[in-house]
């Protein structure tokens, strides 16, 4: 092999490990602000209300809706019931997981028409919002994730 090839394979080496660190980086990240975003939904709570809750309220729809996409925002709604988050995350985690380099945007959405009252302070649960709270610790995230944690 040629010095000139074996200086080709070396660049094309490195940029394949930085591509693979930048892929890592982005979904350990990724990860993180899609749990902060869980973590932070306000899951209905009738008996704190003032009015009544329609029969059979189960909280959790909002929690629940939480859509990863690639590029473009998800478009519909979830009919998904998760007071926990764990379906949600799960799902968001394997969407991550496909995410690779090249992809321009990661989209975190929900599409409930009561979702941006939620994140103006409607709910006591999230006096300051949601996205917004998320967005201001994911640099952070990002920083922790490039470092290997």
């Amino acid at each position: 092999m040629s010095n000139s090839q074996n200086f080709l394979s070396s660049i094309n080496a490195f940029v394949d490990k930085a591509k693979a660190k930048n892929e890592l980086v982005v979904k350990k990240a990724s990860i993180e602000i899609l749990q902060d975003i869980i973590r932070m939904s306000p899951v209905g709570q009738p008996e704190l209300w003032q009015g009544y809750a329609p029969k059979g309220y189960v909280g959790g729809r909002f929690r629940g809706n939480w859509q990863v996409t690639f590029n473009v925002p998800a478009s519909g709604e979830l009919d998904r019931i998760d007071p926990s988050g764990v379906e949600t995350l799960k799902d968001g985690i394997e969407q991550i997981g496909r995410y690779t380099y090249g992809v321009q945007s990661i989209y975190f959405t929900n599409n409930l028409p009561y979702s941006v009252r939620l994140e103006f302070g409607h709910s006591k649960q999230a006096p300051n919002g949601i996205v917004r709270v998320a967005a201001l610790n994911a640099q952070a995230h990002f920083d922790n994730a490039a470092k290997g944690g």
